[in-house]
């Protein structure tokens, strides 16, 4: 396992190489560029010939390339056009820990109710409370956070006054966007579940249990759903990266300052540092996360084994 975890990870240097070339060739093709305007008004071409000598626009694009890549070595991911004071480290710092502690709640809201709710459907099949699980995943995967969001801040802040309306200040703060986004995930992880459970629970190893008098709950808890968890596992991964990182739908209804929010206005302002340094970050989490999916599918199969 260790030299598994050892190859995996200096396969991970070509993977990120390849990153960062590509998105650093692709948002500089990207019609605009970052000086071309400030607000509403147009630059003068010797103000934006200053501002791109400033931050060495000017040279070739290998030689910026270059550059990027030795300043990348020492991790420092350069200024942002943008936000004049700040670096693209001090954004990372400031937003990352909003927007990972918004999805590691939002992943728990998707795994407490996801994965019970497919469970529950996969015993019950082809009864009523199967049709309702499989209704209520199917409506919540389709519902787009863009109207759940407001409908949930429509009823429980401004109808009822339980919560806050926005902003991210404290535990009250927390309930409505982490439910917002892992209602989604959640619906997803439950049909997962369902699908799955539902294969293993035919196996000849899960009628041997029951022919041996183990009660139904231990069938399931301790020999069903460790093996039916696999491809629950599988996208947890992109999973957990993608949510780590931040939705900007959620973010922006709700006011609060993550990195999701920092990604997408960045395209626009064509900050190509912010752009970098994010997709770089989000390509970084996503492999290591698959790293960890593949160690988790040793723990819940022993046949898997690797060299």
């Amino acid at each position: 396992m260790t030299r598994y975890i050892i190859r995996r990870l200096l396969y991970f240097i070509p993977v990120l190489f390849a990153v960062t070339l590509f998105t650093f060739v692709l948002v500089r093709v990207i019609p605009g560029g970052p000086f071309d305007r400030v607000g509403d008004r147009t630059l003068p071409p010797e103000i934006v010939a200053n501002l791109e000598a400033k931050y060495h626009l000017d040279k070739p694009v290998w030689q910026q390339y270059l550059d990027y890549l030795w300043n990348l070595a020492r991790f420092d991911l350069g200024p942002s056009f943008s936000y004049r004071t700040q670096t693209v480290n001090d954004i990372i710092r400031q937003s990352l820990p909003i927007s990972a502690h918004l999805g590691a709640m939002s992943l728990a809201v998707g795994l407490l109710i996801g994965i019970p709710a497919g469970c529950i459907a996969a015993l019950k099949q082809n009864s009523a409370v199967d049709y309702s699980t499989t209704f209520l995943a199917i409506l919540g995967a389709s519902v787009p956070n863009i109207v759940l969001g407001p409908v949930l801040i429509l009823v429980f802040a401004l109808k009822l006054g339980w919560l806050p309306v926005a902003r991210w200040q404290g535990p009250e703060y927390w309930i409505l966007p982490a439910f917002t986004l892992g209602t989604a995930l959640s619906a997803g992880i439950a049909r997962l579940t369902r699908g799955s459970l539902l294969q293993v629970i035919q196996s000849d190893y899960i009628r041997t249990a029951r022919a041996k008098g183990l009660h139904e709950a231990v069938v399931v808890m301790r020999h069903a759903l460790k093996n039916g968890m696999i491809p629950v596992v599988t996208v947890l991964g992109p999973l957990f990266a993608g949510v780590l990182t931040g939705t900007f739908t959620v973010e922006t209804i709700f006011g609060i300052p993550g990195l999701g929010r920092h990604f997408v206005t960045s395209i626009g302002n064509r900050d190509y540092p912010v752009v970098l340094g994010t997709t770089l970050l989000y390509a970084v989490l996503l492999v290591v996360a698959n790293l960890l999916v593949d160690i988790t599918y040793a723990w819940l199969d022993p046949r898997i084994r690797y060299d």
